[in-house]
Order: C-alpha cells, then structure tokens, then sequence
C-alpha cells in the first residue's frame, strides 16, 4: 500500500511537471495563433506543422540558432579549461591565501546576475566589445567559474593522493598527470560542469540583452522575445521556437545523465 501510494503521488507530480511541455507543444501545433482554447483538447483539433517551417524559412531562427551553439560550446570549453586548470591547483598545491581566494569565489556568487548589468556594461564599452560575441563570451566564462571551480576542486579533493604519486613515478609530469589520470576518473565532475556552463550560455537572456543589439548577431533566448509585441503576440511561432530551443538542452541531459548523480555527491564529501 505505501508502495502504491508513493508511485501515484510521483505518477502526480510528474503529470503536473510535464503538463506546461505538452501544452507548449500543443500550441506550437495549432493553426489558429492561440495560446488557449476555450475547451482542453490533448490534441489540437486542426493539427499543422506550418509554425515549425516559418520558424525555420521565414525568421532569422537559424541565424539565433548558430549564434547560440557557438556561443554555448566556446564557453563550455574555455570555462572547462579555465576551471579544471584552476580547481587542479587549489586541491593540490599549497597556493599562498587559498582560503581567502576560495571565500572570494564563492562570495561571488552571492550577487544576482541583474546587479553585474551595469558593471560589465561599462566594462565591454571601455573595452569597444558591446555588440561582440567575445564580450558576451566574457560574461558567461566568468559569471560561472566560480561554481565551476568550487565544484570541481571539491572532487579533486576526494581523489587519492597515491594514484599521482604512482604516476609521477612512472615519469609522468604535471600535465601528463593530470591529462592522463586525473580527468579520465573525473568525467562525472567535469560532466555535471560542462552541463551546466553548457546549459547557462544557452538560455541566459539579461545579458545577452544588454550586450547583442543587432538581430542578425543576437541568441536563441533574444530572438524568441522578438516573436512578442506590445500589441500581439504570435504563439505559434513562439512556441514552435521554444519546443526546438529545449531539444537540445533536454538531449545533452539525457546524453550526461549517467554521470549526473556521481557528479554531483562523490565531490560533496571529502574520503
């Protein structure tokens, strides 16, 4: 009985979760450019894929699209990059102020994105990067390295000593080490990390407004709210467009999910 009371309570909870996906995609499907209909149909009465071909033919989608894989896959590597090399070096060597460098790092992470606007707005203009991907690059490579780095260096922190030691014996350096030993057993850190850098350049939007003004350069997040108006808004294509943009965030999920769990407890707890 309670185990039947637990399923129907999760069967629940799921319908409820999965209710706003189905209705998104039931609009993306409609033909009539309504968001509701006075009666809930789980299926469109007058079925059309018309919302996916003008996204595709007729709007600057594609152009988003490719602004924003590229956008995500550079900082997922150099956040991995950056992030790796540094949390590498405060689990393993004795860096002079590591406590305060770490307390810095997480203290960032205290201020919400909104209250960094102006900051990094000044910052780009001094710099001649507004309207430039590589400021917008910046931005998400910094905004996230903080957790990054905390997140890696706490797992780093529960590998034994001994293997790099071995290996170091064996003639392996520094790198070799850490390229050869190191991140092979660390996929499941470097997989929740990759995620979510990957996830955050994605479907970040304040700063991407702020930064990208041109059309022809802006992000997925940025062209879904052109579909949107003052006087009307075209749901259908709003929809159609947001069903595309969660396919691949929901598919580099899946694609990870192995490593999702390990990832986020091995590195909780130091042993």
């Amino acid at each position: 009985m309670k185990k039947f009371f637990s399923l129907l309570v999760l069967l629940i909870f799921s319908i409820y979760s999965t209710f706003p996906i189905w209705h998104i995609f039931n609009v993306s499907l409609r033909s009539d450019n309504s968001f509701q209909n006075d009666s809930l149909h789980f299926w469109p009465d007058s079925l059309s894929w018309k919302n996916y071909e003008i996204v595709f033919t007729k709007t600057l989608f594609p152009t988003w699209l490719f602004n924003s894989v590229m956008i995500s896959v550079m900082v997922t590597i150099l956040g991995l990059i950056l992030s790796i090399t540094a949390a590498y070096a405060l689990s393993r060597f004795s860096v002079q102020g590591k406590k305060g460098i770490l307390t810095f790092l997480l203290a960032t992470q205290m201020f919400p994105a909104t209250m960094l606007l102006l900051p990094f707005y000044i910052l780009l203009s001094q710099f001649h990067l507004l309207n430039n991907f590589w400021g917008l690059l910046i931005i998400y490579s910094s905004s996230a390295l903080p957790f990054c780095v905390w997140q890696l260096k706490s797992y780093f922190d529960t590998l034994p000593f001994e293997i790099e030691d071995a290996a170091r014996v064996d003639g392996c350096n520094r790198w070799q080490v850490l390229w050869k030993i190191v991140l092979p057993i660390s996929k499941p850190a470097i997989a929740i990390t990759a995620l979510f850098q990957l996830t955050t350049a994605w479907s970040e939007y304040a700063m991407a407004s702020v930064v990208l003004q041109d059309p022809q350069m802006q992000t997925l997040p940025l062209g879904l709210k052109s579909f949107q108006s003052s006087l009307a808004t075209e749901w259908g294509l709003y929809a159609a467009a947001a069903v595309i943009v969660s396919l691949p965030a929901t598919l580099a999920f899946i694609l990870l999910s192995r490593y999702l769990i390990s990832g986020l407890t091995l590195g909780s707890v130091k042993g």
